[in-house]
């Protein structure tokens, strides 16, 4: 008995490091011909996120994209809600942190260069108590719809 409940423990924390996507942490990369500096362009032009990204009617920040920067997301539905950069490396990554009642939504994005070719990737994950409500109400449909907004992405930077 002991052993199995050591087995069923192990094998949930297992689970919990592995890269399988989920509706509580996801991510999508796509490739592009489009170099680094466009993708990072398109990224820290906050006011115009919501050409690329779907569901949101408008976005702003307050000052200069910089670390702990805050801003305000609108969404075509739903309240508004406030977020902070609170992770940046200029020209290669950034992270932003949206508050959740008992939790959080975290949106990363990044850059690599391989072969000279521009990889850029979103990664979206929901923290605190609650993530597992908010990954069904809202993680779910942010899945479905990131490859057209990582499409768009591409297609706005390549012209």
């Amino acid at each position: 008995m002991q052993n199995s409940i050591v087995l069923l423990l192990t094998l949930m924390l297992m689970s919990s490091f592995g890269s399988a996507q989920s509706n509580t942490h996801f991510s999508h990369t796509l490739e592009t011909a489009a170099s680094p500096e466009k993708i990072w362009q398109i990224w820290s032009d906050v006011p115009n996120w919501n050409q690329w990204d779907e569901g949101l009617k408008s976005a702003e920040l307050k000052g200069a994209f910089a670390l702990n920067a805050a801003g305000v997301l609108i969404p075509d539905k739903g309240p508004k809600s406030k977020f902070r950069i609170t992770n940046l490396k200029a020209g290669h990554s950034y992270t932003f942190k949206t508050k959740l009642p008992l939790g959080a939504l975290h949106v990363k994005r990044f850059l690599e260069v391989k072969q000279g070719r521009t990889f850029f990737t979103h990664e979206v994950w929901f923290t605190g108590v609650s993530k597992g409500i908010f990954g069904n109400a809202l993680g779910k449909n942010y899945r479905k719809i990131l490859p057209g907004v990582m499409g768009k992405i591409k297609t706005i930077a390549e012209h």
